[in-house]
């Protein structure tokens, strides 16, 4: 089987959730799978990582931090900006398409001799499939901890068979409402099913009602918690003073931009500098620091002040507010993954603190199931144009159905039928000093990045083409 077939086979498998049965959230079906494999998410030690906003930018920067410390680390990430491959790494190296081709051919036949055995009701899911994919990956590359961010919820999600040594949950907000609950105590609920009793699980305050549910939780299973408060810095309305043009070469911004401040962890003062700019991301760093530190407490090797320092300088996680610097024809471009109104907060946040009194063009394109109207009215009045557009994807929502998601906004609203044609017009419009803010969607910041050749895990250039 060649690779492109793997995965078309994969895709083949339809959206994780909508030709799903309503029962298919089972991890028994999952341990099954993995069982017939050998049961490789036992041959690793693993941090589980939920929530609904931060929980990749954590994940990133806690294995870059391992990495830093000297060990072979595996990262497990969703969804993927460009390949499938980017969601499965070790020491920041993606899986390889024939290691992707040869094991996915493993899991594959192994399904189907279950499916045949009636062992498993029915073929696992994309994300079931990926999962084993990533955990056999994991064990063969002989990782020393691999980092998971969960894909969904946490409780029923694929990631959840393993028994993590740490917990991390993130902010947690209202998203996936068909899926998860409607009220942020029921999506909590659903988070902190990654909690395991008497193990430690790391989180910040937050949204009352989570907090409430999730403290419950700790207490219910007789869990530690660990509070990563002491690694933020404090954030008022003051702290755009941590963003600035960075000076350092070794820090992995696209366009200069990084988030800077002295921090005393593990009791010695470190500098932290970030390519993750943004006050919430100042939380999301906090929690891979704390977790981490409790990772050396429970004598993982190689964990120290300077490895963290220089974890978190190396630390790439594109397209969450990664800048691009204006070159040749092209004007300023920012990619950013918002896809719910706590990221498009975020977003909305992080564009007022640096580019004051710049002029901004928004190309915008979100999932159908998402909050189109609110995201709208929180980005949109930013903007002087925007730019409405879909991606390659069957759950997008058109450009006509975001229009009328905010028909209440006054502002002036184009449709473009792709992304393509997106960026063509946001460059006729960009004026002088102008930034193009690409947004809305993974699926839409992951094409962008394509067409314009940004760089998506390296330092590159935005480089200047004539297909526009």
């Amino acid at each position: 089987m060649s690779y492109e077939t793997a995965i078309a086979n994969m895709y083949s498998l339809g959206h994780e959730l909508s030709q799903t049965p309503s029962n298919k959230f089972d991890l028994a079906h999952m341990r099954v799978l993995l069982g017939a494999l050998g049961n490789p998410q036992e041959r690793f030690p693993g941090v589980l990582i939920a929530g609904t906003n931060g929980k990749g930018s954590t994940a990133a920067t806690l294995a870059s931090i391992l990495v830093a410390s000297g060990l072979e680390t595996g990262l497990y990430t969703s969804p993927h900006l460009v390949r499938i491959n980017e969601r499965i790494r070790v020491n920041h190296e993606e899986i390889s398409d024939d290691d992707f081709c040869a094991l996915h051919d493993l899991v594959e036949r192994t399904a189907e001799r279950l499916g045949s055995q009636g062992e498993l009701p029915w073929h696992p899911s994309f994300f079931e499939m990926l999962t084993a994919i990533a955990f056999e990956h994991f064990t063969r590359a002989n990782v020393d901890i691999a980092v998971l961010e969960v894909g969904m919820g946490g409780r029923l999600d694929a990631t959840n068979v393993i028994e993590p040594k740490v917990s991390v949950i993130t902010d947690i907000s209202l998203d996936h409402q068909k899926y998860l609950g409607n009220t942020v105590s029921e999506i909590a609920r659903e988070k902190a099913g990654i909690i395991r009793r008497g193990r430690l699980v790391v989180t910040l305050p937050q949204h009352p009602a989570a907090n409430d549910v999730i403290g419950n939780v700790i207490l219910e299973l007789g869990a530690t918690g660990v509070s990563a408060v002491l690694y933020v810095p404090p954030v008022s309305p003051a702290s755009e003073q941590y963003f600035g043009a960075n000076q350092d070469s070794k820090a992995s911004d696209a366009a200069g931009y990084v988030s800077r401040y002295p921090l005393l962890v593990m009791g010695e003062q470190i500098e932290v500098v970030t390519p993750l700019v943004g006050r919430h991301q100042l939380r999301n760093v906090a929690l891979a620091i704390a977790a981490a530190e409790e990772l050396g407490k429970q004598g993982v090797r190689g964990i120290t002040p300077n490895s963290i320092e220089r974890g978190i300088r190396e630390t790439r996680w594109p397209g969450r507010f990664q800048a691009v610097p204006a070159a040749d024809d092209a004007p300023e471009f920012v990619f950013d993954v918002a896809h719910n109104p706590a990221g498009a907060w975020a977003l909305r946040s992080t564009l007022s603190a640096i580019y004051e009194g710049r002029p901004f063009i928004f190309i915008f394109g979100a999932m159908r199931d998402k909050a189109i109207a609110e995201m709208a009215e929180i980005l949109f009045p930013l903007a002087e144009r925007v730019i409405a557009t879909q991606a390659e994807n069957p759950r997008s929502a058109t450009p006509e159905e975001i229009r009328q998601a905010a028909r209440r906004l006054t502002i002036d609203i184009e449709e473009a039928p792709d992304v393509a044609a997106a960026l063509a017009r946001a460059r006729a419009l960009a004026p002088p000093k102008g930034v193009v803010v690409v947004t809305g969607s993974i699926y839409i910041v992951g094409e962008a990045m394509r067409l314009l050749g940004a760089g998506i895990w390296q330092k590159v250039p935005l480089r200047k083409t004539t297909q526009f």
